[in-house]
């Protein structure tokens, strides 16, 4: 290298620290904050995680705003800040023992689908090194139940185990690995899919720089982020009329996390009937193929009955039901009483909506088809009394592809859930809560009146 070529690398060096100062070292006020999330933080102390998460959103917020148009340094920031928890241990979720269990199991040639784990360690403890670790870990709860986890994440869940050997840090490295990969994923098709749709594609920094995103999926390590690569990849090859692949690949989605099922009759009107039947079947027949290696006749049963728990057993960060709950318990309600009635009766009421977006309302194009994707999801998570910070991750994502951006604002006020996770009994504080949805509510009707006076204002043009 000659000494003006190292002077001329010198010079633009300094021009660009110029133009972009500001930017640059609120990235690296983050990566402190990430180290400070990822590595320092007991998910008990509550006001430093408040802190820590409110100081990144704001940075995350700056970030878009200052560099919107230079996709690099966007892209090479959220990079970083995933990198940066690499070698972390998950400290908001002790989910990732449950999955490195059930990877190894499957590598024993035994199916997570048939085996509880607190039976197991009694009958045959000494079938993993680290059995008693990694149930005293994923806490009772989970012990006490089968896995709820489809069959692609569990193929993920044994590769992990599988290629990290006896290592717990190295199963989390090969998960989180992936994880980073499939965020790579949704910012690559993510911006693709924003070009097709006539969208700015800065918008998909609001995904790529989420702290909820980061923290969550590549901290704690939920599989949300490769749901939703599959998701949002078939999207785009719907786009380009791919529509045979774009059945496989939503396939994959579902088959990483059940959620997509939910989307599959608003297809209806965007394909037609006999295309629709075409759809469904590639779907269908990819998840059964996806399924067969764990099948048993007592398999559908433990799974049934395990995502039936979520429905009427759990309760956490629930918006309706609490208030539904406040009133009932006036009049001697019993709790336990309470969630399984009220179980019963929410998914009647989210199917009843998904068959009004589907026959009700225009989905014929993407957009449309997107736009009625997100009041499902958005409506479903109103209803339910368990609304994990990581779900409304997948409401973020959809809310890019539309005009509305309210689920922005629930990654932000989510935080307020976490106080739970600051005492022992884990009880919440309903005050916290309604702050949480007042934001979520006011902002999304804001939105509905600002449209309204839109459409109203370019129809009279």
């Amino acid at each position: 290298m000659t000494k003006n070529h190292q002077t001329n690398i010198i010079q633009r060096a300094i021009s660009y620290w110029k133009l972009h100062r500001i930017p640059i070292l609120m990235v690296l006020l983050s990566i402190l904050f990430y180290i400070s999330f990822g590595y320092h933080l007991d998910r008990t102390d509550f006001i430093k995680l408040l802190g820590l998460y409110l100081a990144l959103f704001f940075l995350c917020y700056k970030l878009i705003q200052f560099e919107k148009w230079n996709f690099k340094f966007l892209a090479i920031s959220g990079t970083l800040f995933r990198l940066i928890l690499l070698f972390a241990e998950p400290n908001l979720s002790q989910d990732f023992y449950r999955f490195i269990w059930d990877g190894q199991l499957i590598n024993h040639g035994m199916s997570p689908y048939l085996h509880l784990p607190k039976d197991l360690i009694i009958e045959n403890g000494h079938l993993m090194h680290n059995a008693g670790e990694l149930v005293s870990g994923m806490g009772s709860l989970s012990a006490s139940n089968y896995s709820n986890y489809p069959p692609l994440n569990q193929f993920i869940f044994a590769l992990s185990t599988w290629l990290a050997g006896k290592s717990l840090v190295g199963s989390v490295l090969v998960m989180r690995t992936i994880i980073i990969m499939a965020d790579l994923g949704i910012l690559y098709f993510g911006r693709k899919l924003l070009q097709k749709l006539n969208k700015s594609t800065h918008l998909i920094f609001w995904y790529f720089l989420n702290p909820l995103v980061i923290l969550e999926l590549t901290g704690n390590l939920h599989f949300e982020g490769v749901m939703l690569f599959f998701f949002i990849w078939s999207i785009y090859l719907l786009c380009n009329k791919k529509w045979l692949m774009a059945a496989i690949v939503y396939a994959l989605s579902i088959s990483i996390k059940l959620v997509p099922l939910l989307f599959l009759p608003i297809f209806l009107k965007y394909f037609g009937l006999k295309k629709s039947i075409l759809f469904y079947v590639v779907v269908g027949i990819t998840t059964v193929l996806l399924v067969l290696p764990f099948y048993s006749l007592d398999f559908a049963n433990n799974y049934v009955q395990t995502v039936g728990l979520w429905f009427s057993n759990f309760e956490f960060n629930a918006g309706l039901y609490n208030a539904i709950k406040k009133v009932a318990l006036n009049f001697d309600a019993k709790p336990w009483e309470l969630i399984k009635d009220y179980g019963k009766i929410t998914p009647i009421i989210v199917l009843a909506s998904v068959a009004l977006f589907t026959f009700f309302r225009d989905n014929r194009k993407i957009s449309s088809l997107l736009t009625s994707m997100l009041w499902v999801l958005t409506l479903y998570y109103f209803l339910s009394a368990t609304v994990h910070p990581w779900y409304i991750i997948f409401l973020v994502v959809l809310s890019l592809f539309t005009e509305f951006r309210f689920p922005i604002v629930w990654s932000l006020s989510v935080v307020l859930s976490y106080w739970a996770y600051s005492n022992a009994g884990f009880k919440e504080n309903y005050w916290l809560l309604s702050v949480e949805y007042i934001a979520v509510y006011g902002f999304m009707f804001y939105e509905i009146v600002r449209l309204h006076n839109k459409k109203m204002l370019f129809s009279k043009n």
